[in-house]
């Protein structure tokens, strides 16, 4: 995939661009069918699939006290899009200019650095100066400026629309396995182990690694976490608790929200290192305990139902596997 961070780096136009636009914030179902839409097609004319998002997000620029939080960083919305097997990703700086920039002026440029075989949009795509570029906009550009355009539909599963606000809602709810229904993966969790208050192998016997969630991310719901947690390569066990630690009051606004996984078999130094989480099952809510010992009696408990969970899920995995090469 060749990844453009303004349309100034493009020297050439793509042949036979189809192309598809939108924030793609969590990469989720939705958005992959629009990506499966412009690749096939791509495919089918010997063409070039297109994929412009933003960054920023633009409610981050047009409406910063939105506070809005991202199921996804621009790092690995692009790992996602890369995944995708899109043949070029073009991230546009979003800024106030850019937001206002009239609708038909923002496709007059791509047009010129691109043109445009088809654009494929989802079916309550907008944008341009006061989302004045919306479908019946781009259906009239289209038909004077000779591109097509494609509208794909809302899609459901389980009678939840498949989309970004809903993801977060499920995600502040702690309802994993619907988001999982939503994303097709689990919802993940990345950043680079700090040292914490180190307690969790001394008084607790259950060492953790430390991540903080930011302010400004999204958080899960605060409490006890299945998860796999990918380091080096490899692919672990583990249970994760998101919260303020209150058995040990740990309320320090300036530290954020902690994240401590416990990763089942694992003995490595890592403080600095790099590591993802997935969440696949929220088990128990966060509580505070009488003291250490209490707390190391739950989470052996947490642990026992947290290898359970993981188990199954590789069964599914298997059953799966199963079904497709017998079928």
């Amino acid at each position: 995939m060749k990844l453009y961070r303004s349309l100034d780096e493009i020297t050439a136009r793509p042949v036979r661009p189809f192309v598809t636009i939108g924030n793609f914030d969590g990469v989720h179902l939705g958005h992959q069918i629009l990506f499966s839409e412009v690749i096939v097609k791509a495919k089918r004319h010997k063409g070039t699939s297109v994929a412009i998002t933003f960054d920023p997000h633009p409610l981050q620029v047009v409406r910063p006290e939105s506070g809005i939080k991202l199921i996804s960083t621009t790092a690995q919305k692009i790992e996602l899009i890369e995944m995708a097997d899109i043949d070029i990703l073009i991230v546009l700086p979003f800024t106030k200019e850019l937001a206002a920039t009239p609708a038909d002026s923002f496709i007059d440029e791509l047009f010129k650095k691109l043109g445009i075989n088809e654009l494929v949009v989802g079916y309550d795509y907008a944008f341009g100066r006061g989302r004045e570029g919306d479908i019946s906009f781009l259906k009239d550009k289209g038909a004077r400026e000779g591109f097509e355009v494609s509208v794909v539909e809302a899609y459901h599963v389980d009678d939840m629309l498949v989309s970004s606000s809903k993801i977060r809602e499920l995600v502040r709810e702690g309802r994993m396995r619907d988001v999982k229904k939503l994303l097709g993966r689990y919802y993940q969790i990345r950043g680079e182990v700090r040292v914490g208050k180190q307690r969790g192998g001394a008084k607790i016997g259950f060492p953790t690694a430390n991540l903080r969630i930011a302010p400004e991310d999204l958080c899960p719901k605060h409490g006890v976490y299945v998860t796999q947690v990918t380091y080096g390569g490899k692919c672990y066990g583990g249970v994760l608790n998101i919260g303020h630690n209150p058995t040990f009051a740990d309320t320090d606004p300036d530290l954020g929200i902690s994240a401590e996984t416990h990763i089942f078999g694992f003995n490595q130094d890592i403080y600095g290192q790099p590591i993802k989480v997935n969440l696949l099952r929220f088990l128990r809510d966060e509580r505070k305990f009488s003291g250490p010992e209490e707390l190391a009696r739950q989470i052996a408990k947490d642990i026992e139902e947290a290898k359970q969970v993981l188990a199954d899920a590789q069964k599914e995995v298997l059953l799966s596997c199963e079904d497709r090469f017998n079928h």
